[in-house]
């Protein structure tokens, strides 16, 4: 485990795989609320280091990084990865983002031409202020909000213990004591001219049932050359579907 100084927050890293691999270093970013680096850590990680260095990181608010009030939106979240990029070297490095994750992941991408070798975009909601039921999410009650989560989660939760006592107070957290929400409701979309510009080979991976399943398809249609996959599975597809997602990552960084 490290700690890593980005302005305004301390975040929590993770590193897996060989410091000297031959593969370009992999960064992995998280969704909001219920996601932490374990998210990537407990999934997709591990085959991705077999061969690669990869980098995991709570977001800030999240996991074992700072519980800060603010800058929860996207270009001060990307300046955290650049944090975390950093860790990765010179070279151009695999970036991999999931939900705002993802969005931070896109914004990093833009903003840094050259420096993302290819870019795994899975369930981007773009933009976040859109979709009502990350709103009506954060709305409800921590308990509430625990009992809407997947049922992977959910199971890991029934049990009770010192896990579900943290999930629920870092609920209670991020949806009452920060600017998280209002930072989604003023984040703003990415024109599709921006999206044409997009330098590097994209993949965006979706779930068939989520309520982010359309911007997929406009993700395909702008982004020059992007690839779509959609996935028999809800938004959090590191849960739902870790052996596909983790197939189709693999199989677009090899290519």
């Amino acid at each position: 485990m490290a700690m890593l100084a980005a302005p305004g927050a301390t975040l929590h890293l993770q590193a897996l795989g060989p410091a000297a691999a031959l593969r370009p270093t992999v960064v992995m970013a998280h969704g909001l609320f219920v996601g932490t680096l374990a998210s990537w850590y407990f999934t997709a990680a591990p085959a991705l280091a077999r061969e690669r260095r990869v980098l995991t990181y709570d977001l800030r608010g999240h996991g074992k990084s700072a519980r800060v009030r603010d800058g929860y939106d996207v270009p001060s979240m990307a300046r955290d990865l650049g944090a975390v990029a950093a860790e990765a070297g010179q070279a151009p490095f695999d970036l991999v983002g999931h939900s705002y994750g993802a969005l931070v992941a896109l914004r990093f991408a833009l903003d840094h031409p050259g420096r993302v070798r290819r870019l795994v975009l899975v369930e981007a909601p773009l933009p976040p202020s859109r979709f009502r039921e990350i709103e009506d999410f954060g709305a409800r009650s921590p308990e509430d909000m625990a009992a809407s989560l997947p049922e992977a989660l959910r199971g890991a939760l029934a049990s009770g213990g010192r896990r579900a006592t943290r999930l629920v107070e870092s609920l209670r957290f991020l949806a009452q004591d920060t600017t998280l929400l209002a930072d989604l409701g003023r984040e703003p979309d990415v024109a599709d001219d921006e999206l044409r510009r997009l330098s590097p080979p994209l993949l965006c991976v979706y779930g068939a049932r989520s309520g982010c399943r359309d911007v997929g398809d406009r993700l395909a249609r702008v982004v020059p050359g992007a690839r779509l996959e959609v996935l028999d599975a809800g938004h959090f597809l590191p849960l739902e579907a870790p052996a596909e997602l983790t197939r189709l990552i693999l199989e677009f960084l090899d290519g």
